[in-house]
């Protein structure tokens, strides 16, 4: 088969990583890709925003199989412009149409959903320019902290946790009235704040059946003890400790199946991965969040320790096949921890170079923002590369990666020293 995946990050490089370990692939080619994909495959100067560019390299390379890594090209309808083409359409996609992204794509539209399914979730209403005062009335009735989300895609900034009521209904009206993040602002969903520990779970679906792949857990704070801004994830764990059977059991019967039939039931086609951000409050599980593809640093956990050939899944729902095919998970844990540039997720340069060392013989690269230029690896985002590891459990996984980590260099680099670390106090 001829592959293209679609994006340039960590996820990406971990999405060709794992492609091109099956023996079903002939051709790989990222897009844009990165320094490390580069080794994986054929990296491709297009944007995964510009849909004509890539049909007319997809016709030209005869490519079978396009995986879409980040949401913006799902969201903005990339599956449908292929759909509509007869001379695109045999070209399978994986990811939804834009009517299944839109779980991603609008907050309100995803909480309307898990309403109207019985879905567990955290009570919410929804307000726009035309009722911001009934949205602070609202937040008068609500206990503190106040959860504020932003309806479309932010770019991961649309959500504000406030404890000051005064802030929290200052917040709404910029948002609202101030357009504080744009268009993705113009409706904010009100939500009450559920203390718990969070999770990550995903499926890969056809529409029909589904497979549960790993489930990891994520660390979004720059600082140690999750502390300071939030960033697009700083290292993940998997597998998690409490996301035992009976946990999962729960998961897969309140929430998967009826997403699943839900979608079916609205009469929307959903092909591609579904990523649950859940949360788990006294002993039951919650959706904080829906998204239309894998999560980012959790692919660079979650596809190590999948033993299945990811590409003959993608066959599975290329051909309507999924539920014939296997699923098997490695036993073993897996940690990553992402290396970051100095200031992120403020400022920071870029161009920087890289030096690898040695690696421990269980730690894999995944590259999140490198270029290569002139023979060198350089910085080019503020994330730069994952660095995952095998393990007996977590604690001897995230050792492992930092191990690898003490031979990697750039200038002013940065990266948490306690991934991992809360859910290994617990286990003890």
């Amino acid at each position: 088969m001829i592959v293209l995946v679609l994006g340039s990050g960590g996820r990406e490089h971990a999405l060709a990583w794992k492609i091109s370990q099956s023996s079903l692939l002939n051709k790989l080619y990222i897009a844009p890709g990165n320094a490390g994909t580069s080794e994986l495959g054929e990296n491709v100067a297009i944007n995964p925003e510009h849909f004509d560019k890539v049909a007319d390299f997809a016709i030209k390379n005869k490519v079978e199989i396009i995986v879409v890594g980040p949401e913006g090209p799902l969201v903005n309808g990339i599956h449908d412009y292929f759909a509509k083409d007869p001379g695109l359409s045999s070209i399978t996609i994986i990811g939804p149409k834009k009517e299944g992204a839109i779980l991603e794509g609008s907050k309100d539209f995803s909480k309307k959903f898990m309403l109207k399914n019985n879905i567990p979730t955290a009570k919410y209403k929804s307000f726009d320019s035309a009722t911001i005062k009934e949205g602070e009335l609202y937040l008068d009735t609500m206990k503190p902290p106040f959860v504020l989300k932003a309806d479309g895609l932010a770019g991961g900034k649309g959500v504000l946790i406030l404890n000051d009521l005064k802030e929290a209904k200052t917040e709404l009206r910029q948002m609202l009235s101030k357009k504080k993040f744009g268009d993705a602002s113009n409706k904010v969903v009100v939500e009450e704040f559920l203390d718990g520990v969070e999770v990550s779970v995903f499926i890969i679906t056809d529409g029909m059946s589904y497979k549960i792949l790993p489930e990891a857990k994520d660390y979004k704070r720059i600082g140690e003890g999750d502390t300071g801004l939030n960033t697009g994830g700083m290292g993940a764990i998997s597998p998690v400790p409490f996301a035992n059977r009976e946990f999962m059991d729960k998961v897969e019967n309140q929430i998967i199946i009826p997403t699943v039939k839900g979608l079916r039931k609205e009469n929307i086609e959903y092909s591609g991965f579904i990523f649950f951000g859940l949360i788990l409050v006294k002993g039951d599980p919650y959706v904080i969040e829906y998204n239309c593809r894998l999560g980012d640093p959790e692919t660079e956990v979650i596809l190590p320790r999948l033993k299945s050939d990811l590409l003959d899944l993608f066959d599975g729902i290329a051909t309507d096949t999924l539920s014939e095919r296997d699923v098997e998970i490695d036993p073993k844990s897996a940690g990553t921890v992402m290396l970051v540039s100095g200031g992120y997720p403020e400022k920071y340069k870029t161009g920087e170079k890289i030096q690898i060392g040695d690696l421990h013989e269980r730690s894999v690269l995944f590259h999140a923002g490198t270029k290569q230029e002139n023979g060198e690896i350089l910085t080019a985002g503020g994330r730069v590369i994952s660095v995952t590891s095998f393990g007996k459990d977590i604690e001897s996984s995230v050792k492992n990666s930092y191990t690898t980590i003490s031979n990697i260099h750039f200038n002013k680099m940065n990266y948490r020293k306690d991934i991992g670390k809360d859910v290994i106090k617990k286990v003890k």
